[in-house]
Parts: C-alpha cells; sequence; structure tokens
C-alpha cells in the first residue's frame, strides 16, 4: 500500500516546507552546529567557527579524517540545511562556509537556506549564488526570517 501523504494545495511551498520537515524526521542526521561552538581554525582562536564548520569538524572527528576529506564518507547527494546563507566573505581570516562547501567533492548537492544574510553582519554576501555557480542546488526557505535573525543577534 503506497504512503498517504497530505493534500497540499499547488503552490503552497511553505506547506510543503512544513510537510518536507517532518519528513526530515524520519530522514539520518549526520552532524548539528551551531555558530561558535567549536574552536576556530587558527591557534588560540576560541571559537570563531560557523554551524557548518562546526558540523564538519564533528563528521570529521567521528571517522578520524581531516576535514578536507568528509567529502569521501558523505553519502552521496547530502542535504546540508542551514538558518543563514553559507559565509563567501570572513573577516576572520577562516576558510568561508562556501570554499569548505564546495572543498567536499561534490558530496553536498543541494542546501536549504532559512534567509540570505544581511547586508548589514559583512556586507554584500553572494554565498548563494556562488554555490549555484558551482552547481549546487540552493533552496531558500522563507518565512522564517524574524525567528532567524532574533537567535542570530541575541547578546548582540
Amino acid at each position: 500500500m503506497p504512503p498517504s501523504h497530505p493534500t497540499i494545495e499547488p503552490g503552497d511551498h511553505k506547506a510543503y516546507m512544513e510537510y518536507a520537515l517532518t519528513q526530515a524526521h524520519k530522514n539520518e542526521i549526520l552532524s548539528t552546529g551551531y555558530s561558535m561552538e567549536l574552536p576556530g581554525d587558527r591557534p588560540g582562536d576560541p571559537g570563531n567557527t560557523h554551524a557548518e564548520h562546526c558540523c564538519f569538524i564533528k563528521v570529521a572527528d567521528k571517522h578520524n579524517f581531516p576535514e578536507e576529506r568528509i567529502g569521501q564518507v558523505l553519502f552521496p547527494n547530502t542535504v546540508l540545511s542551514t538558518t543563514m546563507e553559507p559565509c563567501n566573505r570572513r573577516l576572520s581570516g577562516n576558510r568561508t562556509c562556501v570554499e569548505r562547501i564546495l572543498g567536499l567533492a561534490g558530496a553536498i548537492r543541494v542546501v536549504h537556506v532559512g534567509m540570505k544574510e544581511p547586508e548589514t553582519f559583512i556586507g554584500e554576501n553572494v554565498g548563494i549564488r556562488r554555490l549555484r555557480d558551482a552547481g549546487v542546488r540552493v533552496e531558500v526557505v522563507d518565512g522564517m526570517e524574524e525567528r532567524i535573525v532574533e537567535v542570530a543577534t541575541a547578546g548582540h
């Protein structure tokens, strides 16, 4: 018997996204991370890491690989979900999240983004465009911007 699916009006992308989120709970989550969770790349850097980088560090540690090689252990067509557009510029000098994603030998072909990075954060961010230009499908999930900004700016 085929699985039953909810009836969703054509074009109601938010309802499709809500359904996708319920389905995601059935998927295997390989790693999670949040900004400044783990130490950064540079000695003495106490935690200037972005969420994507923290996820990649955890996968690398789990498999005892350097981060640059985790593309070898990710499932084909791994999907990355991130609340904010992956960075394409770092004032800290750390590698950008876009460079990290593209450096995984094509293991990540889809990125779901909760919102574009506000220009007030670091100026013009072209992370989405750069990923798309490299053949990565980027889907922006609308309707969560206010909550994401609230979390991203807490304590600032």
